[in-house]
């Protein structure tokens, strides 16, 4: 019986630019394979303190498993942390198509004046994209325009804070400190909210939405208190990633 072969998990190199690098972090997650199964084999709570979801992303190296959107982004993570030029925050899509609702998370990244993302999906242009927008609403736009082509219309955007480089933090991540309803905004109404929120978050001035109640910082009424620890008893049923 041949043992299937075990990706190796890619080390950062000096000779490496940025774009490099998270091409190899993107090529390693394509490696681990998208999970097909049905069976989601990491359990991702998003209201753990970023220290617990980053021992999973540690398993998820020694498993090499097959993934989905979700376990991509806490992977995404962890494999970026220590490089501290690279901003990485979480993008929500919310879509509909044929009368169902589906789900769907990328880990946007910033990094040097231009954004991009990591990730994983059943199509391949609802994932990575290159480090090359200039904006977050050319990424958002570009994400938009790749659901089209699969007759998905995006109902919802939400997209998280920076997510710290200190692996053993015990804050969580915050995933939704702007939801815009995209499916009744005009395109330039959306250029122009999601444009103010970047440079916001360029300037490190948003605070989680936990202690900060904005007009457009919506948090809706998730605890995010990192004292949290079993499971809570209601967990919602796994209906992430149509993609």
């Amino acid at each position: 019986c041949v043992q299937p072969s075990v990706p190796p998990v890619p080390n950062y190199k000096l000779s490496m630019s940025i774009p490099e690098w998270l091409q190899a972090i993107q090529t390693y997650m394509k490696m681990l394979q998208y999970n097909h199964t049905g069976t989601q084999f990491f359990e991702i709570r998003k209201t753990r303190p970023l220290s617990g979801l980053m021992e999973t992303a540690k398993e998820m190296t020694r498993e090499s498993l097959p993934i989905k959107c979700l376990e991509a982004v806490i992977l995404g993570i962890y494999l970026t942390n220590g490089q501290p030029s690279v901003e990485r925050f979480p993008i929500s899509f919310k879509t509909h198509f044929s009368g169902n609702y589906f789900h769907h998370v990328v880990l946007g990244i910033y990094c040097n004046g231009r954004y991009g993302s990591l990730g994983m999906s059943r199509r391949s242009d609802l994932m990575d994209k290159p480090l090359t927008y200039r904006t977050l609403s050319d990424l958002i736009f570009e994400f938009e325009d790749s659901y089209k082509k699969y007759l998905h219309s995006v109902k919802k955007v939400k997209i998280g804070l920076y997510v710290p480089h200190e692996p053993h933090s015990f804050q969580p991540i915050e995933w939704k400190q702007l939801v815009l309803n995209v499916s009744k905004m005009m395109r330039a109404e959306v250029r122009k909210e999601l444009e103010k929120f970047a440079r916001d978050m360029r300037m490190k001035i948003l605070k989680p939405c936990s202690g900060h109640s904005g007009a457009k910082e919506r948090c809706r009424g998730k605890s995010l208190s990192p004292r949290r620890r079993p499971a809570s008893p209601q967990r919602r049923p796994h209906r992430r990633d149509k993609s």
